[in-house]
């Protein structure tokens, strides 16, 4: 590619320290891209024509090894903790000469893109990239500049990403070899020793959370969105494995974006330019528009084959049970383009509740919906990890906690603030278990929690009468058209109701202890929106 006088590709490489790389491959298209993984044996093509690679030690983020750099910028912002964990400036520059000196004798792959779909928030970024398959996901992942806006591109924030690279903890400051490190001051993040893209995505995302809500009144969202044919904007909450993504891909309504969006005073916006979905389990029959998004340009990370073909094994877990895929938003036939709706008519906050104890689908008040964003429940169900034997509990502040340098109240703020001014409907919907806990219930049908959505979104559910759940004091429709109403109701569905109770009063005081550490900012408001503990329950 072409670059003006001005930004020319050495003058760009010396600006990021990396002198006498081998070759510097810019801007290559996924063709490109795919052909040099192959070429370097990191990768194969499936039958479908999607590349598969594996990423190698790591199949997911390592939220202990992620760092910002404190300094005079971050040092009173940034919410300091087991969360954001700091990094002196003196060893992320040791790491940075470090990772450019390790980067100078290897081929790089280099990607300008951007991120942000409403106009008035672009933000340019460049990709600096050891493997070419990580190039590849960032091309799928983020905005992909025209042509002619390459010509005299210029990155506000850069990224240097280098799988191969260890770091030495006791020399460099890190907990482990790997690391991903955010500098605020410098705009550059320094990702090495994993090569599991998801940081390289999450990274950025990280950055826009401090940046926008601070810098321009935006309040960033860990959340998929999509838009109906009456121009309603529906917006969808949820941590790993929730459904985000899966009931955000409707063929009925438009995609706006599946996991990173922005509200500012205009409405809804895509961060990315693609999405990053589970395949884990995955189907035609019940995930059609991702099933058929894996195609040729798709990445897919961590996946088995079946035996002696090259057909996607998804109900494999042998490397990891986090496999996913990223394509560019394009794979979606209906995926709106630019990626930007007006005001949410419609939130939703998506929990797999493994415990079986709250309802399919309720009602949120101002301050409830408030309260479950800044406690942002899911539960972790037994069998997916090391230790694991029975469902967890599993708390994320504003379901996304990782990637949140704010307090969560901050963000909880202008999301009580954007619901009112709105009119937002706020649901909390269910996608877990129900009629006992996991190992004895059974897992909501798909189709039941696609039937309540849409009943949400067409109006149906304001006109039905509600229950009052006595412990969560949740609003419960009675009835939902295409759902059983005996389900509605999570206490009906169990067989033993004394066993019921005391599960959803344990699960209440999860809440109430998690919610503990935000009381001091989160007003007397929200602390009454807390499930009210029955005493003289045994658990």
């Amino acid at each position: 590619m072409k670059h003006s006088e001005n930004q020319s590709p050495k003058a760009s490489l010396r600006q990021l320290g990396l002198h006498n790389v081998k070759k510097a491959y810019w801007n290559l298209g996924p063709e490109a891209l795919i052909e040099e993984t192959i070429r370097r044996g990191q990768g194969v093509l499936a039958d479908s024509g999607a590349i598969a690679v594996e990423t190698g030690e790591f199949t997911g983020r390592s939220p202990l090894d992620r760092f910002i750099v404190r300094d005079n910028i971050t040092e009173s912002t940034v919410d300091w903790g087991s969360v954001n964990l700091p990094i002196d400036r003196q060893p992320f520059e040791q790491l940075r000469m470090k990772v450019t000196q390790y980067l100078r004798d290897k081929d790089i792959f280099i990607r300008d893109a951007y991120v942000c779909a409403e106009k008035g928030y672009r933000l340019n970024l460049r990709l600096v990239s050891e493997h070419p398959w990580s190039n590849h996901f960032a091309y799928n992942m983020f905005l992909r500049p025209l042509a002619e806006e390459l010509i005299d591109f210029e990155p506000e924030w850069s990224i240097l990403c280098a799988p191969g690279f260890y770091a030495e903890p006791k020399v460099d400051g890190t907990r482990q070899h790997n690391f991903a490190i955010i500098n605020f001051s410098e705009k550059l993040i320094l990702i090495g020793g994993t090569g599991y893209t998801g940081e390289i995505k999450k990274g950025i995302f990280s950055v826009l959370n401090y940046v926008l809500p601070q810098e321009q009144g935006v309040l960033p969202m860990h959340c998929s969105a999509n838009i109906g044919p009456g121009g309603d904007t529906a917006i969808f909450f949820g941590l790993s494995g929730t459904g985000k993504t899966t009931l955000s891909a409707d063929p009925e309504r438009a995609l706006i974006g599946d996991d990173e969006h922005g509200w500012s005073d205009n409405g809804v916006f895509n961060f990315e330019g693609g999405c990053y979905a589970k395949t884990i389990g995955l189907s035609e029959e019940k995930e059609p528009q991702i099933f058929r998004a894996i195609k040729h340009g798709a990445i897919l990370e961590n996946i088995q084959f079946v035996e002696g073909t090259r057909r996607p094994n998804f109900d494999s877990d042998a490397i990891t049970e986090n496999t996913r895929v990223s394509y560019p938003i394009y794979h979606i036939y209906n995926a709106l383009e630019p990626s930007v709706g007006g005001h949410p008519k419609n939130i939703f906050f998506l929990t797999c509740d493994a415990f079986g104890v709250l309802p399919p689908i309720s009602k949120l008040t101002p301050e409830q919906a408030m309260y479950y964003f800044i406690s942002g429940y899911t539960a972790k169900v037994a069998g997916t990890e090391a230790g694991v034997t029975e469902p967890q509990a599993a708390f994320s502040a504003c379901f996304g906690a990782p990637f949140m340098p704010l307090h969560p109240t901050a963000y909880a703020e202008m999301l009580g603030r954007k619901m009112q001014e709105h009119q937002s409907n706020v649901w909390l919907v269910n996608t877990g278990w129900t009629g006992g806990e996991y190992g004895v219930g059974s897992r909501i049908k798909l189709g039941y929690t696609r039937a309540m959505i849409s009943a949400a979104l067409n109006g149906e559910l304001e006109r039905v009468a509600y229950d009052t759940h006595d412990i969560f004091g949740l609003q419960m429709p009675e009835s939902c058209p295409g759902v059983p109403a005996q389900i509605l109701n999570p206490r009906q569905t169990w067989k033993d109701k004394s066993a019921y109770e005391a599960k959803a009063n344990d699960l209440a005081l999860r809440f109430v202890k998690n919610f503990k550490k935000f009381e001091d900012k989160a007003g007397a408001g929200l602390c009454k929106a807390a499930p009210r503990v029955l005493e003289n329950v045994k658990s």
